[in-house]
């Protein structure tokens, strides 16, 4: 077939370059050729000069942008790793993707977005994650511009046994609503295993997006040609991952704690050999715990249940005997208000049904707290149904997040975690955190553990080596700085680097007491100021050492020092926030609400970092 300048739009010259490109291109590019035409038209047609090309454009819908922001606001790094994922499948269909970190988004130039998404995480007691905090007190604020011609989308990560499940994406996704925007595809809440639901959302995003252009055969014909870079780009990552995690050998375990502490606190020293994985200082490593085999055997006792009968768990339906589903793969130390709602059905007693009733929030909330399944169990059984029902409304055991505690260039092949036992009494039982006590009780040298890397660009070591670091961390906060001084000595850093430490006693809870002291006559770090509660008659805390040196520690700021906070957001971060904020304000002579303002500007400058769980 050849084309005629006659038949055709096409001038001579045009039609006899086509005539001899056309006969040359393979079946494959000349559909993708189609494909990219067909969604260059509109652009192109928008543009047109001549009469006849506007009189058929000019009754037409404008094209859809193909423009997308994509914002995310992260603590530990789920939502900036599903945010990278998600930017990756949309620009494999042809979209033009532009991702921030919340806390670098520019707010004046929201109005001129058209299609937002984001992803956030729910931090705390329904608290936006640090890179989130500005942004969202930005939208919250009367500073917030109409949204009448925005189109968003969000989805919400969180933890389903906290009382504030995904608050955060929620206050996002009522809050643009309110502002006038459009949601062009329904707000998605995750729990901790949010990797499906992620996946569907991006998917369901995708498919509103393609609708919208109105050339979802432009789409389809894009990711074809454009996989296989993709697929050869994932391929150049390490093949372990939250989804497949590498089974690390024990190296070490051993407990930091002197004789006569009443803690804890266990040093442990992973293989990462042949795994591929490479983490940065401020990391952390994901740890897949199993539960405690006692109490997997005091619920079946309670139960009566066959151990080896076999149950199917998780949406997948894979198929395992009943112990081993209950220690390898359920969650039956949480319960939360949705856990009880679905097994009500299922209780014998019937005070349950008040306790679940509207209006008994309190009630139901203060029963949950310090509770597990087997005190359901206990309470509101014998459960009616069999194991199979009852597993079926579990969720997985969720990964533990520990700060990394040492640098890969100093140890090759390894990792090292710092992680304090947690135990205590509730409801006449011993309770025990899940994954702290399996690595203190049951993990020894030689066992394997489910592994993988979290990277958290959020907190990291300045880029200038010469620039001054603040380190705050009590107890096992001490770990990410740890792996922070192990990585200055090795490239030879001269900036200087101050460290406030503290815990409960000195001659028992000092933990990695001669590698600090070393570090300090070595000159890797410039000086430390600790703080031990129960060795005085009056508490001490991180905070009353940071105050003690207010004047110092401002000249420090004053010199462009980061500031690195980890450890218990509760109480310790929430308390040396506060005393920074005073510092501030007296050294430098401002009023409170103009030291919140210096806090939040050396936040966007990334010199206030914290890491607080």
């Amino acid at each position: 077939m050849q084309l005629q300048a006659t038949n055709s739009p096409f001038n001579q010259e045009q039609a006899d370059l086509l005539n001899r490109l056309l006969p040359a291109l393979t079946d494959m590019q000349k559909i993708w050729l189609s494909g990219y035409l067909v969604a260059a038209v509109p652009a192109a047609a928008a543009g047109a000069g001549t009469p006849g090309a506007q009189a058929q454009t000019s009754g037409a819908p404008a094209a859809a942008s193909k423009e997308i922001t994509l914002l995310y606001g992260s603590q530990s790094g789920n939502s900036q790793g599903l945010t990278k994922k998600a930017a990756k499948k949309l620009e494999e269909n042809g979209f033009q993707v532009t991702v921030s970190s919340m806390s670098d988004f520019k707010t004046n130039q929201l109005k001129k977005v058209e299609q937002l998404l984001i992803v956030v995480s729910t931090h705390g007691e329904g608290e936006p994650p640090d890179n989130a905090i500005a942004f969202h007190e930005f939208l919250h604020s009367k500073r917030a511009p109409r949204l009448e011609g925005l189109k968003f989308s969000v989805l919400s990560l969180g933890d389903s046994s906290y009382e504030w499940y995904c608050k955060t994406g929620q206050d996002f996704d009522t809050r643009l609503e309110a502002l006038g925007g459009t949601r062009f595809y329904p707000r998605v809440d995750c729990d901790v295993d949010y990797e499906e639901p992620a996946s569907k959302w991006v998917e369901g995003v995708l498919s509103s997006l393609k609708e919208a252009q109105g050339a979802r055969t432009a789409a389809a014909v894009v990711q074809g040609a454009t996989a296989p870079a993709a697929e050869a780009a994932a391929a150049a990552e390490s093949v372990y991952s939250r989804t497949n995690p590498f089974a690390a050998e024990v190296l070490a375990n051993i407990n930091l704690n002197g004789r006569g502490s009443n803690k804890e606190t266990r040093h442990l020293e992973l293989s990462l050999e042949e795994s591929g994985l490479v983490y940065q200082p401020g990391d952390a490593l994901g740890v897949y715990p199993l539960n405690d085999p006692t109490l997997v055997e005091l619920l079946l006792a309670e139960t009566k249940w066959d151990p080896a009968a076999t149950v199917t768990v998780g949406k997948q339906g894979e198929a395992h005997p009943l112990r081993e589903a209950l220690t390898e793969y359920l969650d039956i130390t949480t319960l939360t208000k949705s856990l009880l709602d679905k097994l009500a059905p299922l209780a014998s007693k019937p005070d349950l049904a008040q306790l679940l009733a509207s209006g008994n929030e309190a009630a139901a909330k203060a029963y949950i707290k310090g509770r597990d399944l087997l005190d359901f169990i206990r309470d509101y059984g014998p459960l009616q149904g069999s194991a199979q029902d009852v597993v079926s409304n579990l969720r997985k055991i969720p990964v533990r997040l520990y700060s990394i505690a040492s640098s890969q260039r100093a140890n090759p092949d390894e990792v090292h975690l710092t992680i304090g036992a947690v135990r205590y009494d509730a409801h006449g039982r011993e309770r025990k955190g899940v994954c702290s006590t399996y690595c203190a009780e049951r993990l020894q040298p030689g066992d394997k553990v489910s592994v993988y890397v979290q990277p958290n660009t959020h907190f990291k070591l300045p880029e200038d080596p010469g620039t001054p670091i603040i380190m705050v961390g009590p107890g096992t906060g001490i770990a990410p700085f740890r792996s922070f001084m192990q990585e200055r000595e090795e490239a030879g850093a001269a900036g200087p680097s101050w460290l406030f430490f503290g815990d409960q006693h000195f001659v028992t809870d000092f933990l990695y007491q001669t590698e600090w002291q070393r570090w300090l006559k070595d000159g890797v770090l410039t000086r430390m100021d600790i703080a031990f509660s129960r060795d005085t008659d009056e508490k001490v805390y991180v905070q009353h050492r940071m105050a003690q040196h207010a004047k110092e520690l401002y000249e420090w700021l004053k010199q462009g020092a980061v500031v690195y906070v980890c450890g218990d957001m509760k109480n310790m971060a929430r308390d040396v926030h506060k005393t920074l904020a005073e510092i501030i304000s007296s050294e430098g002579g401002m009023s409170l609400d103009q030291a919140e303002a210096y806090l939040t500007e050396m936040k966007k400058n990334k010199r206030y970092q914290r890491d607080v769980y």
